[in-house]
């Protein structure tokens, strides 16, 4: 019985040795602030809801702290694509009127090392705006800072909530400064390639059901040649998307 006991302490000392590793680690790096905040170039910014729930379609494997929706979306419970998740977004911009279109299509990346601050995701973004064209984005995340002081602590509090105000910058790659790589697709932006950020605000996190309240942006820096190219004459959506099927 006596040894039971010690295996036990010395389980639940070790797990507890774990989380503190985890949250207070020196030789982890605080967040820099991102190249494109001080940009002189002229950018093109998009926010959208952070909230599931508010989006045109989001699924992911069924099991996980998201929920899908709407609720009988097709899930991406196959083995293959079990740590994906899909999500389809209204964007608006910076007077919140409709711009697009963003597709997003993440993935936990096998490069995660939780000890050196690394909670990565890889993913991609598909954003069309009507009138001016489409972008791709591909980037990697880091979620090790939105762990560590919004989902730690909610599991923490009595309430499974977080509140507060936080604010950070996920893009971490595939740029050496952690910016996101941008290839123009269609209209202005064809062949054109740019710099990208993505952030994340939030406001309040549940344990049992994730962002309640979040926005996220992305921000995108145009190269002179596309700042200097004269704006595509305006049409309605229903032109530009018959055009582009």
């Amino acid at each position: 019985m006596k040894y039971l006991i010690a295996l036990s302490i010395g389980l639940l000392t070790g797990a507890m040795l774990f989380a503190v590793g985890l949250t207070i680690n020196p030789f982890i790096s605080k967040p820099r602030l991102s190249p494109l905040a001080v940009t002189d170039y002229q950018t093109v910014t998009l926010t959208y809801s952070g909230i599931a729930s508010d989006g045109i379609v989001f699924t992911n494997d069924g099991e996980s702290r998201v929920h899908p929706y709407p609720e009988k979306i097709l899930q991406l419970w196959e083995a293959p694509v079990r740590q994906t998740s899909a999500a389809v977004k209204v964007l608006r911009d910076g007077r919140n009127q409709v711009a697009g279109l963003g597709i997003k299509i993440s993935s936990l990346s096998e490069t995660t090392r939780l000890f050196e601050g690394k909670a990565l995701v890889d993913s991609v973004w598909y954003v069309y705006l009507p009138g001016r064209g489409s972008l791709y984005i591909e980037q990697t995340e880091n979620y090790w800072a939105y762990m560590r002081e919004i989902v730690l602590p909610a599991y923490r509090s009595s309430a499974n909530i977080w509140k507060g105000t936080w604010l950070g910058n996920m893009t971490a790659g595939p740029g050496a400064l952690g910016i996101a790589k941008v290839t123009g697709g269609s209209g202005e932006f064809a062949g054109k390639d740019m710099l990208g950020v993505e952030s994340l605000s939030v406001r309040a996190w549940r344990v049992d059901g994730g962002p309640v309240a979040a926005e996220g942006q992305l921000l995108i820096e145009l190269p002179p040649d596309v700042m200097d190219e004269p704006a595509i004459d305006d049409a309605s959506d229903e032109e530009v998307f018959a055009e582009e099927e």
